[in-house]
């Protein structure tokens, strides 16, 4: 997974993994969770990947929009 760079220095998200189609995001409390296109959308996936590279706003984007629309938990 990549260290996610949390720029403005509040992030929850810890790291973060790119897949065909989806993204992996791991947060401080170490929960981990799937995001792909088939559950959480196309558009939103490739924002989140936008967001992750960019090493902010990833966090704030997931919790005002995504919410709950993860294919899966992991952990």
């Amino acid at each position: 997974m990549e260290h996610y760079r949390n720029l403005n220095g509040n992030s929850g998200v810890l790291a973060y993994e790119f897949g065909a189609g989806s993204i992996t995001v791991e947060f401080k409390d170490r929960s981990l969770y799937l995001y792909n296109y088939a559950k959480t959308g196309q558009q939103n996936v490739e924002r989140m990947k936008a967001l992750a590279e960019a090493g902010s706003g990833l966090n704030s984007f997931i919790s005002k929009t995504v919410r709950n629309a993860y294919a899966a938990k992991l952990r």
